[in-house]
């Protein structure tokens, strides 16, 4: 394993978040001045145990060696062998602190240069540092970690965290799946800067977020660097690997991009990216400028079921087709830049991006904005698929179809109901407010009314927070 030296660029944005961290998380640890533990969660109904109170991590330094399985009939397992350092800031004064892991094993722990003790209980590592941790003050954590890789599923069963394939792995995490493969306080509202590196056998590609560092190749081995200088939450960090061709192009505003493109794959499957220059400088015309440094894609020929739009870099299963080409970009705004505060408030996530979709569709010529949203009203009162409360769709129900045509559907609705002009300014401020933050359902229903005028009280009720098929406004 090797150290990994933090670049100018984003230990300035990690400077930036560390001199935010400063303020408390929560009032209860802001109010506290006796030391005491951090505790398990970050307060979420739906994941309780993800992420952790007492401490912001602001950076990771990950440094990765991944040997992927050998060839069939072998076992479906790689080895995963890693250093972890993780910049926290304590809030409180701490006598210890929880990271999220699952399965892999902690071979050490050091605390601000000095070992630590630690536990582990289902999946939190339960950390004791020598010293109290004054609050205020950054500290880093390292953890050397590893062991065998498979592919984890989530409470639904889907695959996701770090998916073992045959030739690499697929890296999609969401909700709460970054700690099946790195130590993390994994919850949107613990969002941090990343620096990755990660080592693999010669000829094989692992593709990260942000800007790539660099590749180096020794002994059989190639590390590849990667940065992201903006704050991303830990369930859109990916170091997916495989047998890709990495094609580098500039969008002719001059945004860097790089796609990942398996080399088993016919040309068919990412011929859906080719429109990806005309979608980015629509969606600014829409939701304001680009939030990042670059942007790019992965398609995979392993599967996990889905697409993700894991930050700058989206991560497509076998095939990127148009449509969620479209959806994944339009999360870089609405997802990745301002992210959900509450797992409940996911149908800001999907809604807005499945809205986006139907508005490339009109400007491609398509179906129209209004088509898609008369389709989705068309849906009988009594189809179950009314049953979902949008706002608050239960753990089991993030994913859920409602949780996206409803929730776009919303959107289409409230632009009915402010107007053409107050609905185009809420579609920019939004995630221009919350830009590299989180946000809530209530506090998207205060901007709307902040920016139209009106009290949507009963408009948000009926169309979010309620069972049921509401009327067109």
């Amino acid at each position: 394993m090797r150290s990994c030296v933090r670049s100018g660029v984003v230990a300035a944005a990690a400077a930036a978040l560390l001199a935010a961290a400063v303020v408390p998380a929560s009032a209860a640890d802001g109010q506290s001045s006796r030391p005491a533990p951090g505790g398990s969660g970050a307060g979420d109904a739906y994941f309780p145990f993800a992420g952790n109170s007492g401490y912001d991590a602001v950076h990771y330094d990950l440094d990765l060696r991944y040997q992927p399985p050998a060839a069939a009939p072998a076992p479906l397992a790689g080895q995963l062998d890693a250093v972890a350092t993780v910049t926290i800031v304590p809030t409180r004064h701490l006598t210890g602190f929880n990271l999220d892991l699952r399965g892999l094993e902690v071979e050490s722990v050091v605390v601000g240069g000095r070992p630590a003790e630690f536990a582990r209980e289902g999946d939190e590592l339960i950390v004791t540092p020598k010293t109290i941790l004054p609050r205020g003050k950054a500290v880093d954590v390292v953890v050397a970690y590893g062991g065998a890789t498979g592919r984890p599923t989530d409470i639904e069963g889907a695959l996701y965290g770090w998916v073992t394939t045959r030739d690499g792995a697929m890296v999609a995490s969401e909700p709460e799946g970054s700690m099946t493969w790195f130590p993390v306080s994994d919850h949107p509202t613990d969002k941090a800067t990343y620096d990755v590196a990660v080592a693999v056998p010669e000829g094989l590609v692992a593709v990260g977020n942000g800007d790539l560092v660099g590749s180096s190749t020794a002994n059989g081995w190639t590390t590849w660097e990667w940065s992201s200088r903006e704050p991303m939450a830990s369930y859109l960090v990916t170091a997916s690997v495989g047998n890709y061709e990495l094609r580098q192009w500039t969008t002719p505003d001059g945004l860097l991009n790089i796609d990942a493109i398996d080399r088993d794959l016919a040309p068919a499957a990412s011929a859906g990216l080719a429109q990806t220059a005309e979608m980015i400088a629509f969606f600014e015309t829409k939701f304001g400028p680009y939030p990042f440094s670059s942007y790019g894609a992965i398609v995979d020929d392993d599967s996990v079921g889905y697409a993700l739009e894991t930050q700058t870099r989206p991560i497509y299963s076998t095939r990127a087709n148009e449509g969620t080409v479209a959806h994944e970009l339009a999360h870089q705004w609405l997802g990745n830049s301002v992210s959900p505060a509450r797992w409940q408030d996911i149908w800001l996530n999907e809604g807005w991006a499945t809205y986006a979709e139907w508005l490339w569709s009109e400007h491609d010529g398509r179906t129209t904005a209004a088509e898609n949203f008369a389709d989705v009203m068309a849906i009988p009162a009594d189809n179950g698929f009314w049953q979902t409360i949008v706002a608050d769709p239960g753990p089991l129900g993030l994913f859920a179809g409602a949780v996206y045509d409803r929730g776009a559907a919303t959107l289409y609705a409230l632009r009915l109901e402010i107007g053409d002009e107050a609905f185009d300014a809420l579609s920019v401020e939004w995630p221009t407010r919350y830009k590299d933050s989180v946000a809530t359902t209530e506090d998207f229903q205060a901007l709307a009314e902040e920016l139209s005028g009106q009290d949507l009280e009963e408009f948000f009720d009926v169309w979010v927070w309620t069972a049921g098929k509401p009327a067109i406004p």
